[in-house]
């Protein structure tokens, strides 16, 4: 059967246009009316008939005895909400953030009471952590996670909650109540702290990164030594850098997740 037709009848002359126009995409340009006919299953005279058509009105253009996306369909296709992605928005000033204080900056999303980080940057006269991209880390016992937790799902809380929270070191936090209150404190300040609680002697601190929708995405954090990184100096640069990663975010209609390998 012609893809131009289905079962519900025959396709519409608008509908053959479309049909047409989805031929250029992906496709090497420029594109020759006989493969258009050729891929589209249309008779060659219709096919040769609608591309110049096209053509006529700004939708494609010639080049030669082909033709190529036109002007038109190029400024209609700038007026469409493109989707962005976490990592695409929050790159460039995870860079610039990185460039200011040459200490490590992340990006970590949570999953199962646990922060997987999506994206590092290992700063020069930071600790060379034993994360990579993808690594996961317990969500209580770090900036990021504090973040996740305070700002996601209560059900994320709760379950993270119902087990046993693993001490890292002297002062992770493992007392249920103790974390509830010092996530209250995170949400007044949408700020969460490390005071050596992942790491003896590494401290950070992170701020929330929100969709469209308003739901926590993510988390940025920095990182350094303690007693090399002043907390309340770099507090505000990280809350300063999730906020314009949030505006960003805020001008897409949709944001493209990253997708998580199910825990092993």
């Amino acid at each position: 059967m012609c893809p131009a037709h289905r079962d519900e009848g025959e396709i519409s002359a608008l509908g053959r246009a479309a049909l047409i126009l989805k031929q250029f995409r992906g496709a090497e340009l420029p594109v020759s009316a006989a493969a258009v006919a050729r891929r589209t299953g249309l008779p060659r005279a219709t096919a040769h008939r609608l591309l110049r058509e096209l053509a006529r009105v700004g939708l494609l253009e010639r080049a030669g005895t082909a033709f190529r996306p036109g002007l038109l369909l190029f400024e209609l296709g700038q007026l469409v909400p493109q989707p962005r992605s976490l990592h695409e928005a929050a790159r460039k000033h995870m860079a610039v953030l990185h460039e200011a204080t040459g200490h490590n900056i992340g990006l970590a999303v949570e999953q199962d009471g646990e922060v997987v980080h999506v994206e590092i940057l290992r700063g020069e006269r930071a600790p060379r952590l034993p994360l990579r991209t993808g690594g996961r880390w317990p969500a209580h016992a770090s900036c990021s996670g504090k973040v996740m937790l305070a700002f996601g799902p209560a059900d994320h809380l709760d379950r993270t909650l119902a087990k046993p929270l693993k001490r890292l070191t002297a002062r992770t936090i493992t007392d249920p109540d103790a974390l509830r209150a010092e996530l209250d404190r995170v949400r007044r300040a949408r700020v969460a702290f490390d005071r050596q609680e992942s790491f003896r002697d590494v401290t950070g601190v992170a701020s929330p990164v929100f969709g469209p929708d308003g739901t926590v995405l993510a988390a940025l954090s920095i990182s350094g030594l303690a007693g090399r990184i002043n907390l309340s100096r770099v507090d505000a640069a990280v809350r300063t850098t999730a906020l314009a990663i949030t505006r960003e975010l805020a001008m897409a209609e949709s944001v493209v997740r990253p997708v998580l390998a199910p825990r092993r």
